[in-house]
């Protein structure tokens, strides 16, 4: 896909891997309409994208409400004139033990991560089949492909929002609408702030513009994935298939430490 000229709509747009992701489209010529719940740090970023030479315009807006769902619809509709790209990038993790986690942080990550996306897409499907070669871009997680201890249900919805993607992606086929499924690793974002987990245990932060940049080639290849964390997150994710065993064992060596490093580890 020719990504100059298209209309993007991205939520979580306003930083992090969202942010980046914007700043790379419209450096190619894309249209773009970034949502996030705070007001001025959505302005914020839409200035530095316009003041980068960027095509970009946004609004605040919760996309865990029906309300927030129809403020980013109808702007985004409004200002690009149509949708042919909707990036489901908006997303919140609680990490810790299951029975430590509030029930509300565990409803709110399944609200952001898993429910607001399939609605966006199911609103959003009208204007992508209008478009004749349209496209959703479902951000999930390599969590999503290796479970993680500590990561309960940040991993059940974020393997939920991959399946949700696969699934769509063959019940479109043939119609116009493609599905395509990001997997970043760990990414230096807001989100990890709180993380004190390091690459001595497997957390190997890449720049948001790294995934940024990956999303893009994955859009411009109609790609199926993009999975993020080069050979050796693809060594584990064959593993967890061939020897889970093998992986079981070695997070029960890591338990303590990670417990300790992920314990304050919230972003929602």
């Amino acid at each position: 896909m020719e990504v100059q000229g298209k209309r993007i709509l991205i939520t979580g747009g306003s930083s992090g891997i969202g942010l980046e992701t914007a700043r790379a489209l419209a450096g190619k010529g894309a249209k773009v309409f970034i949502v996030g719940r705070r007001g001025k740090v959505v302005a914020q970023a839409v200035a530095a994208l316009r003041g980068a030479g960027g095509q970009a315009e946004g609004t605040d807006a919760d996309v865990t409400t029906p309300e927030g769902r129809t403020r980013a619809l109808v702007g985004a509709r409004t200002w690009l004139g149509g949708l042919d790209i909707l990036i489901n990038n908006a997303g919140g993790v609680r990490a810790g033990r299951l029975e430590d986690t509030p029930e509300a942080d565990i409803r709110q990550m399944v609200e952001v991560n898993l429910l607001s996306p399939i609605l966006l897409a199911r609103a959003a499907l009208p204007d992508l089949r209008a478009a004749g070669d349209g496209m959703i871009v479902n951000v999930a997680s390599g969590i999503a492909l290796v479970g993680v201890p500590f990561y309960t249900t940040y991993a059940a919805v974020k393997a939920g929002i991959s399946h949700f993607g696969e699934a769509l992606r063959r019940e479109l086929k043939g119609e116009g609408v493609h599905v395509l499924t990001i997997y970043p690793a760990a990414t230096d974002t807001p989100m990890m702030t709180s993380s004190h987990a390091g690459p001595d245990l497997g957390f190997v932060r890449e720049p948001a513009s790294a995934v940024a940049q990956a999303i893009v080639e994955g859009i411009e290849t109609a790609a199926f994935q993009v999975i993020r964390g080069g050979e050796t997150r693809l060594a584990m994710i064959a593993q967890n298939r061939s020897d889970p065993a093998a992986l079981d064992a070695r997070f029960l060596g890591l338990k303590p430490k990670l417990a300790e490093a992920v314990k304050d580890h919230s972003a929602l």
